[in-house]
């Protein structure tokens, strides 16, 4: 198993994923921003400064089938209470390889703080960039680890148009040939379907606490 969570999402990236052998790894906090946890197939990987000790005897405690632990609303919520820290939902993480080239569509960068979209991806992540297009905003910006992480958002006259896909497309040539993460709300069906049409694979899920 790889030493930091960046190891393995470095791995995931590459499509190697830790064995599925029903474990939890427990690894040191990639910052003191980001906590949490990542569940791949049958393997989960809790990134946290808790002991380690506390996370296998809360995770035993949550009385559940191994493999959901890590997800179980019970085990979320002890690590919530044990670390002071709250979570938004449980997401679908998906990661898409770098392209060539210019994006698909015109892009024009833009300082905008006020951005409802923007002002979220700077509470999460560093050194964020935005471009606008006509109907929408793509962001990126270095989340868990540093990995580059993408956000978009479309402007409700214009869905349905195929917006949402080009502009995460776009990020995957904007990545300077690093892999571009997505983590989209499971039940976001919409934005799942326009990543996924983006070629973004889904490679686990994860609880992110802030």
């Amino acid at each position: 198993m790889a030493e930091t969570l960046r190891d393995v999402l470095e791995a995931a990236a590459r499509g190697v994923f830790p064995p599925a052998d029903g474990r939890t790894t427990v690894l040191p906090q990639p910052s003191p921003r980001d906590a949490g946890v990542i569940a791949f197939t049958a393997h989960s990987v809790v990134f946290t400064d808790e002991d380690p000790r506390w996370v296998r005897r809360a995770l035993r405690e949550t009385d559940c089938d191994a493999l959901a632990a890590t997800m179980n609303a019970r085990f979320l919520t002890a690590f919530m209470d044990r670390t002071g820290r709250t979570t938004d939902t449980v997401d679908v993480l998906t990661v898409g390889s770098a392209l060539p080239g210019g994006p698909p569509l015109a892009l024009t960068e833009i300082a905008d703080p006020d951005h409802p979209r923007v002002a979220a991806s700077r509470r999460r992540r560093d050194d964020v960039r935005v471009w606008a297009a006509d109907g929408g905003v793509l962001v990126l910006g270095r989340g868990v680890a540093g990995r580059l992480e993408a956000a978009v958002e479309v402007d409700e006259g214009v869905r349905h148009r195929g917006l949402g896909r080009a502009l995460a497309t776009a990020a995957r040539h904007l990545g300077g040939g690093e892999p571009v993460w997505a983590q989209i709300a499971a039940g976001n069906a919409r934005s799942l379907r326009a990543f996924q049409a983006a070629g973004y694979r889904p490679v686990g899920s994860e609880a992110l606490l802030r």
